[in-house]
């Protein structure tokens, strides 16, 4: 059994009540599998990133996953994030989690519901989606039977994928009832993932439920949008995991953050994930790495981040100030992203 906490590891803060599904000890970074469990995703430079592996076939995509979460492992990361519409994210990150012969008490792996992975293992699908939503209570009900055929007892949160008011998923009785029914029955804590401009809207309702014991939104330095809605979250006692923090890459283009960078004298994509780790609302910051060079320069994020707080903390402000946008027009921006 692979053991030990390596170089990335800080300790999680304490949360009151009991809505942690953490391993304590362990880093505020951890491993998101949707870039590692399809050939296809929408983040910028993800051809020249996967050309080494020389093709994108299953068994070939299940190696790389395989390399990236041995690093992770190796680097102290002890939380793995990832949903049924990954592809076969949940089908890879179980045939590791077996063949490393790791134990539930030293991981923890959270998961999603509520997409539908229609590309067929393509990247190009000639415009038809790589993925789709469906909130409905037979979807649950098929998705969460077929995550914990995969994970097992190594499952100890699951998600809704993309809560949002459009989708009425938190206004469906019948679905939070059985979300709530899984978080008794079968010890699971419960959480949602947002996305799109009103992120805060949407998780301001979430926490009227009293269900979520987690939040996975979207922060990062353009946008900034759910930060206060994300401390009420924090302050009521839910864990909160940013995802995206580098902007599907789009951050790491921007002359102030990469001037800063050279002056601290840190990597770019370091930078941008302990951007979102020093915020007040301390979240768990998703690395979305696919290949273990990525993995490595991303850990310098844990470090760092305890410098944002402290003596560079002006730096931070100054590029909190400097490359916000407007929400409204980032997620248009996101929705134009071509997946590669």
């Amino acid at each position: 059994v692979m053991a030990g906490v390596g170089a990335c590891a800080a300790l999680l803060p304490g949360l009151p009540g009991d809505h942690s599904f953490l391993i304590p000890g362990a880093p505020r970074l951890g491993l998101g599998l949707a870039a590692l469990g399809r050939p296809g995703y929408i983040n910028l430079g993800r051809g020249s990133d996967l050309s080494q592996l020389g093709d994108r076939s299953p068994e070939g995509m299940r190696d790389r996953a395989w390399e990236v979460l041995d690093v992770a492992w190796a680097k102290g990361l002890r939380y793995f994030d990832t949903a049924r519409s990954y592809g076969r994210s949940e089908e890879f990150l179980a045939g590791w989690l077996k063949a490393r012969g790791l134990s539930r008490e030293v991981v923890a792996v959270g998961s999603k519901w509520g997409y539908r992975y229609t590309a067929g293992w393509r990247v190009d699908t000639g415009g038809e989606p790589h993925e789709v939503k469906d909130h409905s209570l037979a979807h649950l009900d098929s998705q969460w039977q077929e995550s914990a055929a995969l994970l097992g007892e190594h499952l100890r949160l699951y998600q809704i994928h993309s809560a949002t008011l459009e989708s009425g998923v938190l206004d469906n009785k019948e679905v939070l009832g059985r979300l709530a029914e899984l978080k008794r029955d079968r010890g699971w804590k419960i959480g949602l993932s947002l996305s799109g401009a009103q992120q805060a809207t949407t998780l301001g309702k979430a926490l009227e439920t009293g269900l979520f014991d987690s939040v996975q939104a979207t922060w990062n330095l353009l946008e900034q949008s759910a930060g206060e809605a994300l401390l009420r979250a924090h302050e009521a006692g839910m864990e909160v995991i940013i995802k995206e923090a580098m902007a599907n890459g789009r951050v790491l283009c921007h002359p102030e953050l990469l001037a800063t960078a050279k002056t601290l004298g840190v990597a770019p994509d370091a930078l941008a994930l302990a951007a979102a780790m020093a915020q007040p609302f301390e979240p768990l910051v998703l690395s979305g790495a696919v290949t273990a060079e990525q993995l490595e320069s991303n850990c310098g994020a844990v470090a760092l981040a305890e410098e944002l707080r402290g003596e560079s903390k002006g730096c931070l402000s100054s590029l909190m100030q400097g490359l916000r946008v407007d929400a409204d027009a980032y997620w248009k921006e996101r929705s134009e992203l071509p997946w590669i």
